[in-house]
């Protein structure tokens, strides 16, 4: 796994990395060295650990939102000697929050969190037919799908739309669990992309998703673990 740690204190940032053990790990301790290596290098983390409190430097939450812009699927983890940023680091979809002093066992659980939800993406797929041939779309790929007069619609990362013919109940059945989540008769979501629950409306890439009130609380519960299962 390789992780960009963000971090002014090297005190801090080294005792972070020692808790990495073997995972390749890259300090940055201002905001102009990981800017360029992600731009000019096109380089990316598997997991970047940021501090929300940056000395003369861009703070963990304005860097979150950059690395989002250029790595939309990035996995996000705040580190703070405070817990007062919980609503934004909620906001920024980050995986986790970690408050300082952090402990190896908190990080250790992070890095295992991580590494299943890296495996669950290469391993799972969406199979299904479309014309008589076969197709396969990995589930992180997968913002959400749609149906309408049993033709299902799935809406990709890169833009594109899969159409082929089906039932939702019957592919619900099939993939809803821990990824996707059924929030209204007509959709279901990938989890992992929603940017906000606004409102009755999950939004993901800009589109706004409808949440029927029958699904709405449950929606909410799975969406809040899913941002905020373990907070150390």
């Amino acid at each position: 796994m390789k992780i960009a740690i963000y971090d002014d204190c090297m005190e801090d940032a080294l005792t972070l990395k020692a808790f990495l053990g073997g995972h390749e790990a890259r300090v940055y301790s201002d905001a102009d060295s990981i800017l360029t290596d992600m731009e000019l290098k096109e380089m990316r983390y598997d997991l970047y650990l940021l501090d929300i409190y940056m000395e003369g430097s861009l703070g963990g939450i304005e860097m979150a939102g950059r690395i989002r812009d250029m790595d939309e699927e990035a996995v996000i983890c705040f580190v703070s000697s405070s817990n007062e940023f919980y609503r934004e680091a909620y906001d920024l979809y980050a995986l986790q929050y970690l408050v300082k002093p952090v402990k190896e066992e908190a990080v250790r659980r992070l890095l295992d969190r991580v590494s299943r939800n890296l495996a669950g993406k290469k391993e799972k797929s969406l199979v299904f037919k479309s014309r008589g041939q076969a197709g396969s779309i990995p589930y992180g790929k997968i913002r959400y799908i749609s149906s309408r007069e049993h033709t299902i619609c799935i809406y990709c990362t890169d833009g594109t739309v899969q159409e082929y013919r089906g039932k939702l109940n019957e592919l619900a059945l099939q993939i809803c669990g821990d990824v996707f989540f059924r929030c209204h008769q007509s959709f279901l979501v990938n989890l992992y992309h929603v940017d906000s629950l606004n409102g009755k409306d999950l939004v993901i890439s800009g589109e706004r998703i409808p949440v029927s009130r029958k699904y709405y609380a449950e929606v909410k519960r799975r969406y809040q673990d899913i941002l905020f299962e373990e907070v150390y």
